[in-house]
């Protein structure tokens, strides 16, 4: 039997189809490790890990486009095949199928071999590790049973289970994409804490300016517009959000407070790992809301409007020039 000469739209339909489905298995896997590893943190990592800036969002894009994609294109190309038999039997199909099962087969293979040699190895096997291990094996498996049956046509003989198939694959999708928005919040509540998290980022190089003022002129500036400078090109941020200036007060002689306004608890939020350090290392002063309620130190803070309290040390944060000159 001659092979069916593979047109243009065999080759696009079946390229889409492919590249889709591995997108969507890459997606998929990985936005299950982020909620595992959201979920069950390292106890060994000193750095905190953002959901809003982790791979998160981009996953939950990428199944959102990449998987409905994919079931487009595949019922497309069955279509074609019902039209026509002889899209069966063309190259591009075969060459898609079993370089999908080869991809697969490898893949459940490698995973085996990880959980082995972790065992091996006398590592623990933590249950974020196991879930992984799992979920990348009953993908790998479930990608392969699909397309082994799809090669000896079981779903051109059983359409009714193939679109249960589809159904339950699609839901699967959407559960894992709506788990996304419990974990990392809506859009709106994604940029609220973007936005809070820029306000510690500016507080903390305000905080830094004031310190160095401090130890060039022995005083602390009696308004932020004094710390700027236009030769080292620093100017006071503002508010990202209000457009206004951060609040400032001066106690006394070395104790001031800097003020802003959030939307959220920090605990719900991103902090900042690598700013500058806190200009009283020996004891730190509290941090107050609005309503005077004291709610912990350094740069945690609750809804509505905060106050951090700092105070210098002069034996940590000597005068490097004498303020008479």
């Amino acid at each position: 039997m001659e092979t069916p000469r593979t047109t243009p739209k065999d080759f696009f339909l079946w390229a889409g189809a492919i590249i889709s489905l591995y997108a969507s298995v890459f997606a998929f896997l990985g936005l299950i490790f982020d909620y595992l590893n959201y979920a069950f943190p390292n106890p060994l990592q000193t750095y905190y890990t953002d959901p809003y800036q982790s791979g998160i969002s981009y996953e939950m894009a990428s199944l959102i486009v990449m998987f409905p994609l994919f079931l487009t294109l595949m019922v497309l190309i069955r279509r074609s095949i019902a039209r026509d038999e002889s899209r069966r039997a063309v190259w591009v199909r075969r060459w898609s199928i079993v370089l999908t099962l080869f991809l697969a087969g490898l893949t459940a293979a490698v995973d085996l071999i990880v959980l082995l040699t972790t065992f091996l190895s006398g590592e623990t096997l933590t249950t974020p590790f196991l879930f992984k291990v799992a979920l990348v094996f009953l993908v790998a498996a479930g990608v392969c049973m699909h397309f082994v049956a799809d090669l000896h046509d079981y779903w051109d003989e059983n359409p009714a289970r193939l679109h249960r198939v589809g159904y339950g694959a699609g839901l699967l999708v959407v559960l894992s994409i709506i788990a996304g928005f419990f974990i990392v919040g809506t859009p709106m509540q994604a940029r609220q804490a973007l936005l809070d998290s820029q306000k510690i980022t500016d507080l903390e190089s305000i905080q830094s300016q004031i310190v160095y003022y401090w130890q060039q002129k022995g005083a602390l500036p009696s308004e932020l517009t004094e710390l700027n400078d236009s030769i080292s090109n620093y100017g006071v941020p503002t508010d990202p959000q209000s457009g206004q200036a951060y609040d400032y007060v001066v106690n006394n002689t070395h104790t001031f407070q800097l003020c802003a306004t959030f939307n959220s608890d920090s605990n719900n939020q991103p902090q900042p790992t690598d700013g500058y350090s806190v200009p009283v290392p020996a004891s730190m002063p509290a941090v107050y809301s609005a309503t005077g309620r004291d709610i912990g130190n350094n740069w945690q803070h609750g809804p509505g409007k905060v106050c951090f309290l700092r105070t210098i040390d002069p034996a940590f944060y000597p005068v490097t020039k004498n303020p008479t000159n």
